[in-house]
């Protein structure tokens, strides 16, 4: 090994402390790491972004993190979160992936005009609004499948809104810490994360075990979405299970689908 060229390379990386100033609390948190606010120090970018923490001390980096960071350095599109840099602490094994900001997503949103309209004082939501935001939404998951990638996560806290700007209003959909390739697995994805997509969002073969993810599951789920945009409420809303469960069926949850879209017959 070449000590001096190491030595050199070290004195000349710059770390994400040197670079950016951290803009109060956590904002976020991912599959495996936090989220904060940071903007640059030199003064001369006056954008804010989001820099997301991977805390890798005394364990190995997760598979999720390397395969997220993997994908999105492969993908580009407009309404794909965009993964900027990434940044290696080796003194306190740290990662951190810078991302552009967004100032909203769509949990916060369904959440603040839910508040609204329990209080009375509806706050109207244009129709080409969400027109829009849906469009958006399956642009990108259009991109996501045709380059072979399965979200397998998709709900309104991962669906971010760019705030004042030049992309105000765009849809960006973020977390891809589930996210897979499913032209050639060597494997079922089941195998590989058995537990997919969060319960209320859960497709009916996903919660009955299904070895074999396909488009179906990102479609259910941005259906869902749609629907909680309109009425303010999760369609198929049911008691949450355990984030660390190990199977993803959950009687609830396919006994509310059920009850809102009949139960499948037999010919």
């Amino acid at each position: 090994m070449d000590f001096e060229f190491r030595a050199q390379q070290d004195q000349d990386r710059r770390s994400v402390e040197d670079l950016f100033e951290f803009q109060g609390r956590m904002i976020g948190r991912g599959t495996y790491g936090k989220v904060f606010k940071a903007k640059r120090k030199d003064g001369n970018d006056t954008n804010d972004y989001a820099l997301k923490q991977i805390d890798a001390t005394g364990q190995s980096m997760s598979n999720s993190a390397i395969r997220e960071i993997a994908l999105l350095r492969e993908l580009n599109h407009i309404n794909l979160i965009n993964l900027q840099r990434v940044f290696l602490s080796h003194e306190d094994r740290r990662v951190s992936l810078l991302f552009d900001f967004a100032e909203h997503d769509l949990w916060h949103i369904i959440k603040y005009h839910r508040a609204a309209k329990a209080s009375k004082k509806t706050v109207p939501c244009a129709p080409g609004m969400i027109k829009s935001i849906l469009y958006q939404i399956l642009a990108g998951i259009h991109y996501l499948h045709s380059n072979w990638v399965l979200h397998r996560d998709l709900k309104p806290a991962n669906i971010l809104l760019m705030g004042d700007g030049a992309e105000r209003g765009r849809v960006k959909i973020a977390d891809m810490g589930f996210a897979r390739l499913f032209n050639a697995p060597l494997v079922p994805l089941s195998k590989i994360d058995p537990v997919v997509v969060t319960l209320w969002y859960r497709s009916p073969e996903l919660l009955l075990g299904s070895h074999h993810h396909t488009k179906a599951i990102d479609l259910w789920a941005i259906g869902c979405i749609l629907y909680e945009l309109l009425t303010l409420e999760p369609l198929f809303h049911c008691k949450q299970d355990d984030i660390k469960a190990s199977s993803p069926f959950n009687r609830d949850a396919l006994e509310k689908i059920f009850q809102v879209l009949g139960y499948p017959s037999v010919i």
